[in-house]
């Protein structure tokens, strides 16, 4: 049997256990598993008993293509994702115009075919007025419907009940929701704007984007996936509270799912003394008591998945007073390595990562052929240094915006190479082929 490459002395990790073998690679694809493979083959890589995981399938990112692009674009972001281990994506439909019709989302995917360096698909987004467009869109043609049940801008702000009810007894694929009650948080913004004006401390947005405010939206979504037994994957929770809604059971048993961002794993509300408009996010980061329950619910399986929510602006926009300060940062390039230092400080083991990073992400959406390392899927692979120590640079960057929140920290854990169908794209900090595309994701639904 003659491979492409062979990746020699791995300790791979993998299905919850971790193996010691080498992967043969045929084209795109993992064409074999062994203790030794020897014999001819095009190429080897000593990986010396290094760790080699499946590559991040990342479920909501904002990578502002088409419309707003002066804060980032496909190319760049999915260059800072292979930097960082993610080798799949799931993009967001909150862009200009925003993906809101078939014929748009049409034109997403030509965009990604053209532009993505990572493997790639996109949301479809709900909106007020496009029931008929949702109840068009087939099993396979998106990863899944985005309803934002409490905050973003024009008709993507889905507040009416009947247009609800609509789309989870009609959804053909899962139904993702950002959940905060807008009614609340504006309420709360009237309050501090009298007292602060335009100078609102940034710490206060933790309590502007209140937990009663996630509570209230979760709840309510909830009730309607158990009304209509819709799949329904609730989007980045920061409370304690909201874990009440969900179960522990395996992910295969579950109509109704969660997600964390490893920035509501990473910081807690004590942070925004030193970073500020930074880390202003919705839904906002909370008390050390959420940050250290999430932590707990995703090593309890109540939480199932763990992605960034990555969201460029720029530094200069990004300074702005607190109701002109976009919310959302910039954390794709960092993702393994937030966790890596977290699995270090021992929040979860790399098998776990693995699991609600890939395996989980895999199975929720049925992604075909990936999420796995096993005979027959794609070869995306990443190679890590768990020992090794990086330090967070500006010039290492490969955002748009050029700038992070952990910008000099130093973290345990290094991505030391990433492999996208079966090709070294990425390692020991460069990218080898900025012009190598990665593929179209298929669902197997």
């Amino acid at each position: 049997m003659k491979h492409d490459l062979v990746l020699k002395n791995c300790k791979i990790v993998n299905e919850g256990s971790i193996l010691h073998a080498d992967i043969g690679i045929k084209g795109s694809r993992i064409e074999q598993i062994s203790s030794s493979i020897t014999g001819e083959s095009k190429e080897e890589i000593e990986l010396n008993g290094n760790l080699i995981i499946p590559g991040v399938i990342d479920d909501q990112v904002h990578f502002r293509e088409p419309g707003l692009t002066h804060k980032g674009n496909i190319h760049t972001e999915t260059l800072a994702a292979l930097a960082g281990g993610t080798t799949s994506f799931f993009e967001m439909p909150n862009v200009n115009p925003p993906t809101t019709t078939l014929a748009n989302l049409k034109e997403k995917f030509l965009l990604g075919a053209t532009k993505s360096h990572a493997n790639f698909s996109f949301y479809f987004g709900a909106s007020n007025s496009n029931i008929e467009e949702i109840k068009r869109l087939g099993k396979d043609d998106a990863s899944g419907i985005k309803i934002f049940m409490g905050s973003s801008t024009g008709d993507m702000l889905v507040d009416d009940h009947n247009v609800l009810e609509n789309i989870f007894e009609h959804a053909a694929v899962p139904i993702v929701t950002h959940c905060e009650d807008t009614p609340m948080i504006s309420a709360l913004e009237e309050k501090y704007k009298k007292q602060f004006g335009e100078e609102v401390p940034p710490v206060l947005h933790a309590e502007i984007r209140s937990r009663e405010a996630c509570l209230k939206s979760s709840s309510f979504a909830v009730d309607l996936a158990k009304k209509h037994r819709s799949q329904l994957h609730i989007l980045h929770l920061t409370t304690q509270d909201e874990l009440a809604l969900l179960s522990d059971l395996p992910i295969n048993q579950k109509n109704i799912t969660a997600e964390a961002c490893v920035h509501h794993l990473f910081y807690s509300e004590a942070d925004y003394k030193n970073l500020g408009h930074q880390i202003k996010c919705n839904p906002s980061i909370k008390l050390e008591s959420d940050r250290q329950a999430l932590l707990k619910a995703l090593k309890d399986g109540v939480i199932d998945i763990i992605a960034t929510d990555h969201a460029p602006h720029t530094w200069e926009e990004k300074q702005r007073t607190y109701f002109m300060a976009p919310s959302g940062l910039p954390l794709i390039q960092h993702t393994l390595n937030m966790l890596m230092e977290l699995s270090h400080q021992g929040f979860f083991s790399i098998e776990e990562i693995v699991q609600k990073t890939s395996h989980n992400v895999a199975e929720r959406f049925k992604v075909k052929d990936r999420g796995y390392i096993r005979e027959g899927y794609f070869a995306d692979l990443v190679e890590i240094h768990p020992d090794e120590n990086i330090t967070v640079l500006k010039d290492d960057l490969y955002y748009m915006c050029k700038w992070s929140p952990l910008e000099n920290t130093t973290l345990r854990g290094k991505v030391f190479r990433t492999f996208l169908n079966g090709k070294l794209v990425f390692q020991n900090g460069l990218i080898l082929d900025p012009t190598h595309l990665g593929m179209q994701l298929e669902f197997y639904r």
